[in-house]
């Protein structure tokens, strides 16, 4: 065979992910080789954060151009899946990926001079699979296949996308490029060290069998590229027509511990002494103290270099032990550099070297929302409705990144003498794509504060958009009536049973000026299971600010209320029976 190879074996190895990987490709009996494969894995810490990509693409042999959308969609996948947010999950990640090469490949084929027809277009197949932690995350488009090999015989994970007219003709019923939108099969399965995964092309395994290609891969041991050499020359004696491509996938080591993310690259580092005014520390002079808690404790300090103020901040004495808290504490710089908003603290500038574990942001001068509430009891609608839609921007932009901030309260919101409302202490936010790499982040254990939490929580289930929703809510209630919605009732549920029977307080009676619908969209917001709860912010502050007749509090209305005309029609009637019948009373009484 005179075609061009492409083969591979090497080992792919990470700070905690190990694979190797064998690839082959041949043109076969085809004037071009409209296959196209790659696999990529990135230094620390997108390793981590992101994981191994592998993909693998066909095109048509009906278009002339097909080799060019295989090419492009690969190529697509492995640079712009790592430049996608590193909160962002795989699977939100790589479907944006993917429907953006989708769109533009439709877009280009609607440009030349088939594009009614879609065979002839930009358009391929697609099989890719991402590595990370230990999961693999597996999206397909096509008849291109991704397998397990299980023993002696391989186990199909994907399912092919054609439509069979009969047992002698069948088409491509989804590919990539072939329409406006695309829909892409998704799976995630869990990995152990030893996994064997095979992406193939159906040049390939339409003419193989599975116990075949089990058999080669064990007896070639490390030698990957050389099992996928043979498989691929195995297709081709049995007389495959169409291009041969194959990619075989080993996991040999697995994640233990912690996941290394970019904030742990400084985990080692020893926590600071206490700060007196005065001190020079790393290049800032501490001016005083700001807050001290359990959880840590904050300077005012200036950085020596530009003169500017900032916010110190370095770990509580009292948990430099505690190994989660720590990772907590690096994680809030790590997430304060990864959301862009007025209304979420911004981390300062990172200019040098760090010897010791600490953060540093900007410098708020105000006061918190709690020491506002103080000042202002029982505040007003609108100084409400300025202040929750301020917060409300700030969560939004953490909710864009998949991010739960998990611990909304009064004491981490910061108002500036200019009125601007700050979202603050990053420190329990829960963020999608390093849960990914480490699903045991947190432990279980409740990171908000008891009263805010949102009742799933206490119950062991995982929190969603709607349980800061829940912590909002019950800010907004509280600023009106100075109470809590639930009393102490929510942190005392432990079962779904107990949180259905949540009560909640209605805010007229504590304080009375508050309007039936308000309390309505207080209660909807708070409401106890979360699929009751608001979909979206946007509706929460549109119903904060207009009423809205589907939130209203059901009570029963009088009919004289409800249809006065009736009311006093029905009255009159009675009022004529009860006449008529005294004057016949009378009447029987005269004849007597």
């Amino acid at each position: 065979m005179d075609c061009p190879v492409v083969t591979g074996g090497a080992r792919i190895m990470g700070k905690e992910l190990a694979i190797s990987i064998g690839q082959c490709t041949k043109t076969g009996r085809k004037e071009i080789n409209q296959d196209f494969f790659g696999a990529l894995t990135p230094v620390q810490p997108a390793l981590a954060l992101k994981g191994i990509a592998v993909v693998l693409t066909d095109g048509i042999s009906s278009s002339k151009v097909s080799q060019i959308a295989a090419e492009s969609t690969v190529k697509s996948f492995l640079t712009d899946y790592y430049c996608t947010s590193d909160t962002w999950s795989v699977k939100t990640s790589v479907l944006r990926v993917i429907r953006a090469t989708n769109s533009w490949l439709f877009a280009e084929t609607k440009r030349n001079i088939d594009a009614y027809e879609m065979d002839r277009g930009y358009v391929c197949t697609l099989s890719a699979m991402v590595l990370k932690s230990h999961t693999a995350y597996l999206f397909h488009v096509g008849d291109s296949r991704i397998y397990r090999l299980e023993g002696d015989s391989l186990e199909q994970l994907t399912e092919d996308h054609r439509t069979v007219v009969s047992s002698a003709q069948s088409y491509l019923a989804r590919a990539i490029g072939m329409a406006q939108s695309v829909d892409v099969d998704f799976r995630a399965v869990p990995l152990t060290v030893g996994d064997v995964f095979v992406l193939a092309t159906d040049g390939v395994y339409e003419h193989t069998n599975s116990k075949d290609i089990s058999q080669t891969i064990r007896s070639h041991g490390n030698d990957l590229g050389g099992a996928a050499d043979a498989i691929v020359k195995q297709a081709y004696d049995n007389g495959s027509p169409d291009n041969l491509t194959l990619q075989i996938v080993r996991i040999d080591a697995l994640p233990e511990g912690d996941a290394q993310h970019a904030v742990e690259q400084s985990e080692n580092l020893p926590a600071p002494p206490l700060l007196e005014a005065g001190q020079e520390f790393e290049g800032y002079r501490a001016l005083r103290p700001l807050h001290a808690n359990h959880r840590s404790h904050i300077y005012l300090a200036e950085d020596m270099n530009s003169g500017a103020k900032v916010g110190l901040k370095i770990p509580s004495i009292n948990l430099r032990e505690d190994a989660d808290y720590l990772h907590r504490f690096m994680m809030e710089d790590w997430v304060a550099r990864r959301i862009n908003s007025a209304h979420v603290i911004k981390a300062a500038p990172q200019t040098r070297a760090r010897n010791y574990l600490y953060t540093v942001t900007e410098y708020i001068e105000g006061q918190t929302l709690a020491q506002w509430m103080i000042d202002n009891p029982k505040c007003d609608l609108e100084a409400m409705r300025r202040i929750i839609e301020q917060i409300t921007k700030g969560l939004r932009a953490f909710h864009r990144k998949e991010m739960l901030h998990q611990d909304l309260r009064p004491e981490n919101i910061m108002i500036d003498g200019a009125g601007t409302v700050k979202i603050i202490d990053l420190g329990s936010t829960r963020v999608a794509g390093v849960v990914e790499a480490n699903p045991d982040i947190g432990g279980g254990e409740i990171l908000g504060t008891l009263q805010y939490a949102a009742p799933e929580y206490f119950i062991g289930e995982a929190g969603q958009r709607q349980s800061d929703y829940f912590s909002l809510g019950v800010i907004a209630y509280q600023m009106l009536t100075g109470k809590l919605p639930y009393g102490t009732q929510v942190s005392k549920v432990r079962t779904k049973a107990q949180q259905r029977k949540l009560k909640y307080i209605n805010a007229q009676r504590y304080s009375p000026q508050v309007p039936d619908w308000i309390d309505g969209v207080l209660k909807k917001a708070m409401h106890p299971e979360p699929f009751k709860r608001y979909e979206s912010l946007s509706e929460f502050t549109a119903d904060l600010r207009t009423p809205n007749k589907n939130v209203l509090p059901k009570v029963h209305v009088p009919i004289a209320q409800r249809n006065p005309v009736a009311f006093w029609q029905a009255m009159a009637a009675f009022l004529a029976i009860v006449s008529i019948v005294l004057v016949a009373k009378l009447a029987s009484l005269e004849g007597l």
